[in-house]
């Protein structure tokens, strides 16, 4: 056993005498003291701290746990590649948008270019139909104006001529 193990399992004896606790709280009074007093937990951090370095089975531990953690060179070009390819999707995507919404404008303008024809095509019956509307009314004055003064004046004559 490594001198380091063996230093702290005085220190944990050495607590639990002091503290005068059972071995299954000793964890929980351990964790209190360390939260409570930061000499207690800086000391308790720099004897775990030289200890780990001192013993090459804890060095060798700690670093497979870092290295799990560590992404390496080919992981990094794997996340480039990966996210090279989602950059070159979404581009397609967008380029695909892109061309739909090109389609539908060109054919927005065809049918306003074709609603645009319409309304020019009314334009011109209306105004065909509003000058046929002048004509006859110039006609139907033409026409009637005689005829109605030809009226009125029966009907003066017949007042003019009826006894009073």
């Amino acid at each position: 056993m490594t001198k380091w193990v063996e230093g702290l399992k005085h220190f944990l004896n050495y607590f639990v005498s002091v503290l005068g606790v059972s071995s299954l709280s000793l964890a929980e009074k351990l964790l209190e003291e360390l939260r409570s007093s930061e000499r207690v937990r800086e000391e308790f951090l720099s004897f775990i701290a030289e200890g780990v370095a001192r013993d090459r089975r804890a060095r060798l531990v700690m670093l497979q746990g870092l290295l799990r953690e560590v992404a390496t060179k080919s992981d990094v070009e794997s996340a480039k590649a990966e996210l090279r390819n989602e950059i070159g999707g979404v581009r397609a995507e967008i380029d695909a948008l892109r061309s739909e919404v090109r389609e539908e404008i060109r054919r927005l303008d065809s049918r306003i270019d074709s609603l645009e024809a319409r309304i020019g095509s009314l334009e011109q019956r209306v105004a065909r139909l509003d000058g046929s509307i002048n004509l006859f009314i110039k006609l139907f004055i033409a026409f009637n104006l005689p005829l109605l003064v030809s009226v009125i004046a029966a009907l003066v004559a017949l007042l003019i001529r009826a006894p009073h």
